[in-house]
């Protein structure tokens, strides 16, 4: 054959291909119960073939085989139509061509035309060369998503046709888009209820990660397929027969655990294939023969099989009154088995069973006419999109903490929490008060003091549970509290609070800027980074936003000792922010120890920068230790060698420390601590908590009593129900520290328990 032949021979082998793959994308379209708009397909079929037209993908299959495989999946696995199965079949046309979406406009109309540009727009992958940009790619997405939910359907089509084909990649290919699919897709996928194509998404990421692993997860499912087959037959037949007697129409089918979700259970729990016991799961899907009595006979079905077999009590899940966020519906019960093992039966209508496998999409809430609207009964799905959309609006600083956010709302379960008058509200598990107030209102949250759950009062911190009745009780005097971010689960509470702190905090840094202006203005001094740095190291703060915070907020009051400082007057303090330690024997200032101090360490040329320097009980008096960052015994430090030659010791996290490495890394030394509990030193301890009689009682006589250690000074606020309080307390080291935030903890009420610098 020559080489003309050849090629005929394969261009005519390809023609076959394309149009038996294109007829079986038509044939399934035909057989749903979409308008039927087949010339439109076609069209989009042959614009799409025209504009690929030569190029082949690298498992060497000409390019349009990949859209109609995506358009197919689209079009059978999730039951969209027209619309979508065009988009699906135009995806790659402006990426890989040089088609532009006005060219699509033109031709097919704008809503097609969007999709594929929202494709377009998310198609370079979720993960880049930075973090940064990886998180800004997947806003794009989201934000895509938020307008149009047929962008990021298409989209998981899409991934999940180059996961079915990705042997032909190379192993570093593999490992990225697998991963990339098991963070990302198989989530989404799940939160928008398409179960069927999570799992798959999920098995072969797990297949090109792990091979061993999936390989012989399947060899042990395929061994023990026998005696599964044998256990689900003994178990089901005289559920047939309880079936039949109540005259239902229904199948009864065998659902198999997934390898990647045994694997997870096998990792998780630490046990082997043998001791997982839920691999066997019943599924019992019937017709009813109204929608009205679908719940009903869900029921009487459990009530006629819990007659033949004991249920689980404790294991009753009722998702048909509360459906799952993402639309999910059925009734599940674990029956005990003759043969002694418990199984898990799903009960739903061919309705719910045809929502739980195509989820949202099952719903066709986009009707295929000109108007493009929602369809009414999508109001979860609106509601999560909703939640998205806020987020978005509200840009936060960092790109990564937006990402952690939206994770953390794709991967949560849900639980069901009533309000005083009786509404469920879905939310995340693990969430607390806080997040179901945020979840309300913003006004409710914010002004937020604490909560009722199930008529007892708990903190804003307590974790709810499906079932609890929450009330939230406010007060106009409360504002939102940094520690708050520290017990809020959920995405948007964290964005609402984020966004109320940065908001006030610059509110509060203008007036405290206004205040040292009005100040230095009275006092005949000009307003200059010098002088605003001589205020930074006389109150102790490290940097100029916090100072500002601090006059703002009153906790500065400006006055004759920062005239003092700033003229240089100021002789009760050693200049450049720093102190000595000043020994304390049994928690008393030892006699005359200011006059003892020995002369500071002067660093010679000689000196070697390479050994680590040791403080010990003898030579601490010979260090200057940094107000920035007040390190004490244990924490991790190091020192630095200023202009005089002396030692500074700051931590190793502390920001200033920080630039001094980035721009002073010859004079960085290695600092350890040589102590040895004899010597006391200064610190102070955070508290916060919903106040109650008794409440600094609990507290003093943890830290006195039990802990044997001398309050040196207490600074509380108990205003509208909050305490707020600041211990200084006299200790050895970050152990002691550590111990006593510990017990401290275990006090009831107590919320927030921190060591401040």
């Amino acid at each position: 054959m020559t080489h003309d032949e050849e090629l005929k021979a394969r261009e005519l082998a390809d023609d076959k291909l394309i149009t038996g793959a294109f007829q079986h994308l038509v044939d399934t379209y035909l057989k749903s119960r979409h308008r039927k708009k087949v010339d439109i397909i076609t069209k989009a079929f042959n614009f799409a073939r025209q504009a690929h037209k030569g190029v082949r993908r690298l498992s060497g299959e000409p390019y349009i085989m990949h859209p109609i495989a995506v358009a197919q999946i689209a079009c059978e696995e999730m039951g969209l139509g027209s619309t979508s199965i065009c988009a699906a079949l135009l995806h790659d046309v402006v990426e890989d061509t040089e088609y532009t979406v006005e060219d699509l406009e033109n031709i097919f109309g704008q809503k097609i035309a969007n999709i594929v540009d929202g494709l377009t727009k998310i198609s370079g992958g979720i993960f880049g060369d930075k973090a940064s940009a990886q998180a800004e790619n997947f806003k794009k997405l989201l934000l895509t998503m938020s307008d149009d939910i047929r962008v990021i359907l298409i989209k998981i089509c899409d991934r999940l046709h180059n996961m079915r084909t990705l042997a032909s990649q190379p192993a570093n290919k593999q490992y990225k888009i697998a991963g990339e699919t098991l963070y990302i897709y198989a989530p989404l996928a799940n939160r928008l209820g398409l179960n069927k194509i999570k799992t798959e998404l999920e098995d072969l990421s797990f297949r090109y990660e792990h091979p061993d692993e999936y390989a012989s997860i399947q060899q042990k499912l395929a061994s023990t397929q026998a005696s599964r087959d044998t256990l689900f037959d003994e178990f089901t037949a005289p559920i047939r027969e309880a079936l039949d007697k109540m005259g239902l129409k229904y199948s009864i089918k065998e659902r198999v655990k997934s390898p990647y979700s045994i694997w997870c259970k096998m990792q998780n729990k630490h046990v082997t294939f043998d001791e997982i016991y839920d691999i066997l799961a019943v599924r019992i899907i019937f017709t009813p023969n109204d929608r009205a009595s679908e719940i009903n006979d869900c029921f009487n079905i459990y009530v006629a099989i819990s007659k033949i077999y004991k249920s689980h009590p404790d294991r009753l899940r009722d998702w048909l009154n509360h459906p799952k966020a993402n639309g999910y519906q059925a009734l599940h019960v674990t029956l005990m088995s003759h043969q002694g093992r418990w199984i898990e039966v799903q009960i739903r209508s061919d309705r719910m069973d045809e929502i739980a496998e195509q989820g949202f999409a099952a719903h066709w809430k986009y009707k295929e006419g000109d108007s493009g609207e929602i369809a009414e009964d999508e109001g979860e799905l609106n509601d999560w999109l909703h939640t998205i959309k806020e987020i978005l609006d509200d840009p936060q600083p960092d790109a990564m903490d937006f990402l952690d956010a939206i994770k953390l709302n794709l991967f949560t379960s849900e639980i069901f929490v009533f309000t005083p008058k009786g509404e469920i509200k879905t939310m995340p598990s693990g969430c607390t008060a806080l997040d179901f107030a945020f979840s309300i209102h913003t006004f409710l949250g914010s002004h937020c003091i604490g909560a009722k759950v199930n008529h007892k009062l708990v903190p804003l911190s307590h974790k709810l549970e499906s079932g609890d009745q929450v009330e939230i009780l406010t007060s106009k005097s409360q504002h939102v509290q940094p520690s708050w971010i520290n017990f809020a689960s959920t995405a948007k509470a964290k964005a609402k609070i984020q966004a109320i702190l940065r908001r006030e905090s610059r509110e509060i840094q203008k007036q405290g800027e206004d205040t040292l202006a009005e100040f230095l203005k009275k006092h005949g001094i000009e307003n200059t980074n010098a002088v605003v740095d001589k205020l930074i190291n006389l109150h102790n703060v490290a940097r100029r936003e916090d100072l500002m915070q601090a006059i703002g907020e009153k906790m500065v009051i400006l006055g004759e000792k920062d005239i003092d400082e700033i003229n240089g007057k100021n002789k009760s303090r050693k200049q450049g922010g720093w102190r000595r330690f000043v020994p304390f024997i049994g928690g008393k200032a030892k006699k005359d120890a200011r006059q003892e101090q020995p002369e500071l360490i002067t660093v010679s040329d000689s000196f070697n920068r390479k050994k680590p320097i040791f403080i010990t009980d003898d030579n601490i008096q010979q260090y200057k230790f940094m107000f920035c960052c007040h390190p004490i015994p244990g924490d991790d430090v190091l020192g630095f060698i200023d202009n005089k030659k002396q030692i500074e010791i700051h931590k190793r996290d502390c920001p200033v420390a920080a630039k001094l490495k980035a721009s002073f890394g010859n004079r960085i030394l290695d600092a350890k601590w040589d102590m040895h509990k004899k010597l006391y030193f200064d610190a102070t301890i955070h508290l916060e908590g919903i106040d109650r009689i008794g409440l600094l009682n609990d507290v003093t006589a943890v830290i006195s009593r039990q802990m044997n250690i001398n309050i040196r000074k207490v600074v509380i606020d108990c205003g509208d129900g909050i305490f707020n309080g600041t211990f200084d307390v006299g200790v050895h080291d970050r152990e002691d520290i550590k111990t006593v935030i510990e017990n401290l903890k275990k006090i009831p009420d107590l919320q927030e328990v921190s060591r401040t610098m």
